[in-house]
């Protein structure tokens, strides 16, 4: 490429990055940007970016962003062959699940998550044992095994409708124990809670956001479920990545706080040029090991491909299709 190719390029992309990605940047990731898209049309490939990844994926090369579901959904639903989910494993299973005639890519294998890794479908096996006869409702934040051993799955602004769906006086919800006791708290149905959490948003506290509040005297604080539950009780607004992006544009805040993974804050941030976006969150170091490079490199070698036992997918998916038919209005069991 050419002194005036690179400068047109670099151009294009700092029109589309500005004010999410430093201009400094820019230069040096136009070439990786350039390459995928290049690679993107050659493959008949998408690009899925949850909402946690660095802006230059998330506002560069993705056709499509959003939370693990709504990406999976989006993936079904498109032409392309090939699926590159720029997220952790456990969205790729969610997406190979919902597509499984496309060849799905991850481009890091490592790319884990702690909640997922918090439960087997051994352990649900278990649980079923301990609990006869008791139905499990499963966050989709889990591996394709824990969702096929579940009765239904669910999103973390979809669970108490999932919840109370299946008529049941008590239920097993897993793994997430803080947005189960945000459930819990919601309806009258008893829940059966697992131990696990998400390593970014275990770690926010309660003086953290009042420290926030006296630093930043009428800042609007927004807080995801998997929070502890003296975090949650500190904020204005409680819900879902799509939920808490959707109420940045509502709430008319001058000023706000997203507690949870930081690049959400730098990508809604750019959407919201007119808000001041205060910035104290925790990086989720598996989201972080996406990158330019190694997308472009899943791309050229069409590594890594994400395969789920067919028996497993098709018990998984049935659980999925249960948690999308109560949005339809119908029943779960």
């Amino acid at each position: 490429m050419s002194a005036i190719d690179i400068s047109a390029s670099t151009g294009a992309w700092q029109q589309r990055l500005s004010g999410a990605v430093p201009g400094i940047e820019i230069p040096v990731h136009a070439p990786y940007l350039d390459a995928i898209e290049r690679l993107k049309r050659e493959r008949n490939a998408v690009v899925l970016a949850h909402n946690y990844q660095t802006p230059e994926i998330y506002l560069g090369i993705a056709d499509y962003v959003g939370d693990s579901l709504g990406l999976a959904q989006e993936a079904a639903r498109t032409d392309a062959e090939v699926i590159v989910q720029c997220g952790v494993h456990f969205m790729a299973e969610t997406a190979k699940i919902l597509s499984p005639g496309k060849t799905v890519l991850i481009p890091d294998l490592e790319a884990g998550c702690s909640l997922a890794a918090s439960i087997t479908g051994a352990d649900v096996r278990l649980l079923r044992e301990r609990y006869p006869g008791v139905p499990v409702v499963t966050y989709v934040n889990t591996s394709a095994e824990v969702k096929a051993e579940s009765d239904v799955c669910c999103t973390s602004s979809n669970a108490v409708e999932v919840v109370e769906s299946l008529g049941a006086e008590r239920a097993i919800f897993l793994p997430d124990e803080y947005l189960g006791r945000w459930v819990a708290s919601r309806t009258a149905v008893e829940l059966v809670l697992w131990h696990g959490h998400c390593e970014v948003h275990e770690r926010f506290t309660a003086e953290e956001i009042r420290e926030l509040r006296r630093a930043h005297p009428g800042v609007y604080v927004l807080a995801h479920p998997e929070c502890p539950p003296d975090v949650l009780a500190a904020a204005d607004y409680v819900g879902s990545t799509a939920g808490m992006i959707r109420q940045v544009g509502v709430a008319g805040a001058r000023k706000v706080v997203m507690v949870t993974e930081c690049s959400m804050s730098d990508n809604v941030a750019a959407a919201h040029p007119d808000i001041e976006f205060v910035r104290p969150c925790n990086l989720c170091p598996h989201m972080k090991r996406i990158t330019l490079p190694k997308i472009r490199r899943a791309l050229e070698r069409m590594q890594y491909e994400v395969t789920i036992e067919p028996a497993v997918a098709a018990r998984a998916r049935r659980a999925v299709e249960r948690m999308l038919a109560v949005g339809r209005g119908e029943r779960s069991n």
